[in-house]
């Protein structure tokens, strides 16, 4: 027993004297260093080492069979990740998009994204159903929506909000938080408007159209159409509705009553209603034409006191433009009068 402890003894001794580096044919050691890492690299036919402990930088070694970083940092710490991008790319007022990137870390790598409104003095995060939560939810680059992303919802309107994100791999991997990236709500909005025109302009009330004289026999189009404007930031879009003060074309002078029905004016007597022409939008929507005046040809829908929707958005819409006809018919029996009129009112509304 007292051989082997002076065995011991004297081989510590001697591995804090020498100050040769040692060496053989299978392996060279650059560096005795221990704690803040060796800064040498070993280098031989099977491996490649860059220092043998501590947390150090530098270039990683490469050998044949294997790779070895400088010391624990690289061994156990993932890839902080790049700040993350951060938009609002339709005036949304209540979301906002977030588009991670994964910053060469595994597939299995998990993120978690923290959020604030006061620069972080009180932090929460975002949750996996795009909702925010005090706690921390963790999960991969592609559940977080990859290189598409995904909508961080629930928000309040006109206000800045902050987002930053770390990742972790396995224990003792969770990196720091990368740099923030802000972006801002906006406020509720719905933006509507009226013309009356043969084509596709801007003009001024009040809206008058006229038919002109109605032809007995046959369908009569207004020259100029009714175009409408709508517009609005509503997740779940908007509505246009019509209604008349009336059931019809009506003549104080007759008296009588051209009455609206959903219709095919070619084949019906008499007749009055509307028909959907064109539906167009920069983005967003899309806006469509709602039954009955989404019909062809001569069909129209009615128009009398009852509110009817007569276009529609399920979503949030930019630029949405409409055309509208406006047709009557008249026939033989119709009393000859120069006062038929109505009086059309057109709302809009937003689902938010």
């Amino acid at each position: 027993m007292k051989k082997i402890l002076k065995r011991f003894q004297l081989i510590l001794g001697s591995a804090c004297m020498i100050l040769a580096l040692p060496a053989s044919t299978s392996y060279e050691l650059h560096d005795m260093g221990f704690g803040g890492g060796g800064l040498g690299v070993g280098d031989s036919t099977t491996y490649s080492m860059s220092g043998i402990a501590g947390e150090v930088s530098g270039a990683k070694g490469v050998g044949t069979t294997y790779n070895l970083g400088p010391g624990l940092q690289f061994t156990r710490q993932s890839n902080v990740p790049i700040a993350p991008t951060f938009t609002n790319p339709n005036n949304h007022y209540n979301k906002l998009k977030f588009v991670l990137d994964a910053g060469g870390n595994p597939s299995d790598a998990i993120f978690a994204i923290a959020i604030s409104t006061d620069d972080f003095v009180t932090t929460n995060f975002i949750q996996a159903d795009g909702t925010i939560g005090a706690s921390a939810v963790y999960q991969t680059y592609a559940d977080w929506g990859s290189a598409t992303g995904e909508f961080v919802t629930g928000l309040t309107s006109n206000t800045t909000y902050k987002i930053k994100v770390k990742v972790v791999q396995t224990k003792y991997t969770e990196t720091e938080y990368s740099a923030e990236s802000s972006a801002s709500t906006v406020a509720p909005n719905l933006s509507f408007d009226l013309d009356v025109s043969s084509t596709d302009s801007e003009t001024s009330g009040p809206y008058t159209l006229a038919f002109g004289t109605l032809a007995t026999g046959s369908v009569t189009t207004a020259a100029n159409r009714i175009w409408v404007d709508f517009e609005t930031n509503a997740d779940s879009g908007g509505f246009v509705y019509i209604y008349s003060n009336g059931t019809g074309l009506t003549s104080a002078e007759a008296p009588y009553t051209i009455t609206s029905a959903t219709a095919d004016l070619a084949s019906a007597n008499e007749g009055y209603g509307l028909r959907v022409n064109t539906v167009t939008q920069s983005a967003g929507g899309p806006l469509s034409a709602v039954s009955p005046y989404d019909g062809a040809t001569e069909n129209v829908g009615i128009l009398n006191t009852t509110s009817r929707n007569i276009l529609s958005s399920t979503a949030a819409i930019t630029g949405g433009r409409a055309s509208i006809f406006v047709k009557a018919k008249a026939y033989g029996l119709t009393p000859s009068a120069s006062d038929y009129t109505d009086t059309v009112t057109i709302i809009a509304s937003g689902t938010f």
